[in-house]
């Protein structure tokens, strides 16, 4: 299978260009920066003056989009939301400029969502037919991404939104910052402990991408959670538990808003949700609990 995939340079699109190369799938990045070919893998420049990725794809069988400025760097000041979501937007179009160009089309893009699109809540739990969306920059942000993403169904290719939870890595996501209190014996409750931390580990992340491109049923938004999401005073307990370290040290609220600004809505509100469209088709996660995900990247791969 040919694969484009755009934002192959980031947390979860290493790892996807890792997998599928493995599985010896044809890769083409779309990047910025000039680099060689290696093995299956090779790298097409796009979003600069004259490029024309196009010429050089000529067909594909799959898109993915992981393309955008991360929401984790950074304070959330008014520049940064606007790279955030120009970002996503420009790519998106450039993506769909493409495939419109392309001689053969894929039959599926992949575009990478978020459960931000979900409102705060400490009460409900969302699935992908929850109707609700969030009214604030993330949700707005999300839901013209998928918007965008969803015009590539008007020439007859099915479209997946993968709305990704809080993900659980080494090399990136919340994890490292989440565990290093505790590994400095300084772990506790952030803000109230009540709010929903709907996680996944990153090598659920890669599965469940790889069966939604083999599944031709699954289309339209999928919850890329675990099934087993924790309120934030459970989920540092665990990191706790797993690292033998004590949860005592609560952080509260209004520090994590003078140190983070707006980008501390990512921590202290949060969202139970469901991942219903992956286990209605039969996903299985290698890792549902918390417990099992943390003790393979904190003790046996730390």
């Amino acid at each position: 299978m040919k694969i484009v995939i755009a934002g192959g340079s980031g947390f979860i699109g290493k790892k996807l260009t890792e997998s599928f190369s493995g599985e010896g799938h044809q890769l083409v990045i779309l990047t910025r920066k000039e680099q060689r070919a290696s093995g299956n893998v090779t790298y097409v420049k796009w979003l600069e003056q004259n490029s024309a990725p196009e010429k050089e794809i000529i067909r594909a069988d799959a898109v993915i989009n992981l393309a955008g400025v991360s929401i984790n760097d950074g304070r959330w000041t008014k520049n940064h939301q606007n790279q955030i979501y120009e970002s996503r937007m420009t790519a998106t179009n450039e993506l769909l400029r493409i495939i419109a160009a392309l001689e053969e089309k894929p039959s599926v893009l992949i575009n990478a969502s978020a459960i931000g699109i979900y409102p705060a809540s400490l009460e409900e739990t969302y699935t992908e037919d929850s109707k609700e969306t969030a009214s604030d920059f993330l949700g707005k942000t999300v839901r013209d991404w998928e918007n965008k993403a969803k015009q590539v169904e008007d020439a007859g290719i099915r479209a997946v939104l993968m709305r990704f939870g809080v993900v659980l890595g080494n090399e990136g996501g919340a994890l490292p910052l989440m565990a290093l209190p505790y590994k400095l014996f300084a772990g506790g409750t952030v803000g109230s402990g009540h709010q929903w931390v709907s996680w996944v580990h990153v090598s659920d992340v890669v599965q469940a991408i790889t069966f939604a491109l083999g599944h031709d049923k699954i289309r339209g938004p999928v919850n890329v959670t675990s099934p087993s999401p924790l309120r934030m005073k459970e989920f540092g307990r665990t990191i706790g538990s797993v690292l033998h370290r004590p949860h005592w040290l609560p952080v509260p609220s209004f520090a994590m808003k003078l140190a983070l600004g707006k980008k501390s809505a990512l921590i202290l509100e949060g969202q139970h949700v469901r991942p219903e469209v992956l286990i209605k088709e039969g996903f299985e996660f290698k890792y549902p609990t918390l417990n099992k995900a943390l003790e393979e990247l904190l003790i046996n791969n730390p």
